[in-house]
């Protein structure tokens, strides 16, 4: 989850920090991520378990340890038990030096008494061992009834005095790594996976986000700076505890949704469980939305599904201004497009439709290409690449004019691609202070397609679909040469990203024009072959439906027009007409048995 600023400047959280910590400390809870066993406890401890016999509940409950009446008699405690121990060190100091008791759990205890911080261990309180392998540490009346008390309740209080139970007024708590531990390349086991699971923790910050007004609960390392500025002030702002409060919440359901996922994957259940919770996280805010008076931000998905598995959302921004929601739309657009050809590729986008896709074992011929294709729809565009760029590559892309003047050079918004050499990014930077420039890894297959719609989400698989994964059925008598079968695979490969009614015409790995978006699949194709010009005769002509007519229609008129073979999936009424018109012009006709809707 993003930090969000609760409190002053980053400069005076700084500040604050520096004031509270001693320069000299030996905090090995300093660098991140520092973990201890969860049941090793210092030998410094009053308290020794050693010698601890395990009592009856009953009898427990009945002995109250009245030496830990702490916020009853007026001082301050603060419960901290945490499974990343980043910056611990600096706060267990601040808030001892606010006046704090601090309670704390196994690892953490240890840690913060290896840093100088005076520490109550848990058990102390709750005259209990820890027990069951750690399973149960925290989850005991002294500890959630010191949490969960209402201060302003006389008999909350009274009920906490007659049991000898102090009141928690912080409460610092993250939880067991399980979204690390189950996404790691490695695996984990079922068993271990289970085990990872933390109950105290959430049960602990629930109860604390519940009881806000009175407790201040913080889950994020971030928020320890605004949290000490805030004890220090002896503030009483309520915006603050409820924001802490919503974090708190948040940061379990995410927690939740990750265990949810993890464990319905283990089931063997398919992709549309009958519940489905998908956690995000505020990557950004966006100047606008699709247009200036909408406001937008930009969220990843923190889905287990989604660890290492490629996209725009997680690609690394090298240079260039920062991106907006339109950017994103066409970045995507592009990059899943260029990631589907095997050969050295080039596409560009304009309004999340190709408007030129070239492959060629030369890069920068393929960019030439693709750009050619449409140069008045690739000004303004973005560009996408699914090898390196080099030195060479980023040079023609930084000086190449457009191909209908010879003298404008073209401009872009984003260059998206695997990877850059040092080179080339020195020299893409260079084209423009503003021209984003993105390093993305390719999407992995497999994934569920998300989009909403008023008041639901409509789910389904992605369209993974390639040639290889299907037939290319002859239909007509006239069979296509294996230059022409190629031109029909590159073509269907286009015009699967394209809006439909979609049409794509192709020749040599190489676009030619397409037809997008219209409402009738005559008009598209009319579009593609006026694009297309001359070099339609003898080309491929993809479709990412069946044609609904064929006599005095789309089909004649391509055919009319010297196409060399028609690729599209069949399955019209009048499939008949169809192969019969393409028998009369000598084009060849095959029926993929795949239909490419892109709505």
């Amino acid at each position: 989850m993003p930090a969000f600023a609760i409190a002053a400047a980053a400069s005076t959280s700084v500040a604050l920090t520096s004031s509270l910590v001693s320069s000299s400390h030996p905090c090995i809870t300093c660098h991140p991520r520092t973990t201890f066993p969860s049941n090793q406890l210092s030998t410094t401890s009053a308290y020794n378990l050693a010698t601890f016999r395990v009592r009856a509940m009953a009898e427990t409950l009945s002995t109250p340890n009245l030496d830990h009446k702490l916020s009853i008699s007026g001082k301050r405690q603060a419960l901290i038990s945490l499974s990343d121990k980043t910056d611990l060190c600096t706060l267990g100091a601040g808030l001892q030096e606010l006046g704090f008791t601090i309670v704390s759990t196994g690892g953490t205890a240890s840690a913060l008494e290896s840093s100088g911080v005076a520490v109550t261990k848990v058990e102390e309180l709750t005259s209990f061992p820890e027990m069951l392998d750690g399973r149960v540490k925290t989850l005991h009346p002294s500890i959630h009834g010191g949490i969960l008390a209402k201060r302003d309740q006389k008999h909350h209080m009274e009920a906490l005095n007659s049991h000898g139970i102090g009141t928690f007024d912080v409460v610092v708590v993250n939880l067991y790594p399980f979204y690390d531990k189950v996404s790691s390349s490695s695996g984990i086991s079922f068993e271990d996976g289970i085990e990872n699971i933390d109950i105290g923790g959430p049960a602990m910050i629930r109860a604390a986000a519940k009881n806000h007004e009175d407790v201040l609960v913080v889950v994020d390392s971030n928020d320890y700076p605004a949290l000490l500025e805030y004890l220090k002030g002896g503030q009483d702002d309520q915006q603050f505890r409820r924001r802490l409060a919503w974090k708190a919440f948040q940061h379990v359901a995410s927690y939740d949704s990750a265990v949810s996922e993890w464990l319905w994957k283990q089931t063997g259940g398919d992709k549309f469980p009958l519940s489905l919770t998908v956690p995000f996280s505020l990557k950004s805010s966006l100047r606008y939305g699709e247009n200036p008076h909408q406001k937008a931000a930009f969220y990843i998905d923190k889905s287990l599904a989604e660890v290492n598995a490629g996209g725009i959302a997680t690609a690394i921004q090298h240079h260039g201004k920062e991106m907006s929601y339109n950017n994103y739309l066409d970045a995507d657009a592009a990059w899943n497009c260029v990631c589907e050809f095997k050969k050295p590729t080039c596409v560009v986008v304009k309004h999340t439709n190709p408007c030129g896709v070239a492959s060629r074992d030369d890069i920068i011929e393929a960019y030439r290409l693709a750009v050619k294709a449409d140069p008045v729809s690739a000004f303004g565009g973005i560009v996408a690449f699914n090898v390196e760029v080099d030195e060479a590559l980023a040079k023609d892309i930084r000086e190449f004019r457009s191909p209908t003047d010879g003298e404008t050079r073209m401009f872009y918004e984003i260059v998206v691609a695997p990877k850059y050499s040092k080179k080339g990014l020195e020299v893409l930077r260079g084209k423009s202070k503003t021209l984003r420039i993105l390093e993305a890894s390719k999407n992995n297959k497999g994934k569920l397609s998300l989009r909403q719609v008023g008041g639901g989400w409509l789910a389904q698989e992605a369209d993974d679909l390639t040639p290889e994964d299907i037939k290319f059925n002859v239909v007509s008598e006239k069979a296509p040469q294996e230059n022409e079968l190629n031109d029909a695979q590159f073509a269907w490969l286009c015009v699967k990203h394209v809006k439909s009614n979609a049409i794509v015409i192709a020749k040599n790995n190489c676009m030619l024009g397409m037809g997008s978006g219209q409402p009738n699949r005559l008009e598209s194709l009319r579009i593609a072959m006026r694009k297309a010009g001359e070099e339609v005769k003898g080309a491929a002509l993809a479709s990412d439906a069946f044609f609904p007519f064929a006599w005095n229609d789309a089909v004649e008129e391509a055919c009319k027009s010297g196409v060399g073979v028609i690729a599209e999936p069949g399955g019209s009424m009048r499939d008949a007409d169809a192969v019969d018109c393409c028998n009369k012009y000598g084009v060849s006709l095959v029926f993929t048995n795949v239909r490419h809707f892109r709505h």
